[in-house]
C-alpha cells in the first residue's frame, strides 16, 4: 500500500497572516502533519490563516474532516480562514459540503491577502 505522500510549507506574508502551502494529499493520515503546520501559522499571532491547495494532489473525506477539525480550532482562536488555489472539483465539494460558508475562497493568493488585510 502506498504512503500518502504531503509536505505543508507555512509562510508569513504579514504580521497578522499565516499562509499554509499543501503539496500533495490531505487524508486522514495528514492529521499531525497539519495541525504541527496550524500551530507553527499560530505562533506568530496570525489573526487570518490561509490555505494555498494550488498543489493539492488528492484529498478524501478525511481531509475533509481534517479541514472540519482545523476550522473548528480557528473559530475557537476568534481567527478566519480563507482559501485559494482551489480546483473546480474541490470548489464543486466545498459547496456540496457548505464549507465554502466557512472558509472564504479566493482565486488566488493576491485575493486572500487583499481580504485579510480588511
Amino acid at each position: 500500500m502506498a504512503t500518502a505522500q504531503l509536505k505543508l510549507d507555512v509562510r508569513n506574508p504579514g504580521p497578522t497572516v499565516s499562509i499554509i502551502d499543501i503539496h500533495g494529499e490531505v487524508t486522514g493520515a495528514a492529521e499531525t502533519p497539519f495541525m504541527t503546520a496550524y500551530e507553527d501559522a499560530s505562533t506568530h499571532g496570525a489573526r487570518t490563516i490561509i490555505i494555498n491547495f494550488t498543489d493539492l494532489e488528492y484529498m478524501n473525506s478525511s481531509g475533509i474532516g481534517l479541514l472540519v477539525t482545523l476550522l473548528i480550532r480557528v473559530n475557537r482562536q476568534k481567527q478566519r480562514m480563507f482559501s485559494f488555489g482551489l480546483s473546480d472539483h474541490y470548489q464543486q465539494i466545498f459547496q456540496l459540503t457548505r464549507l465554502n460558508e466557512a472558509i472564504s475562497i479566493y482565486p488566488d493568493e493576491a485575493g486572500a491577502l487583499r481580504a485579510a488585510e480588511k
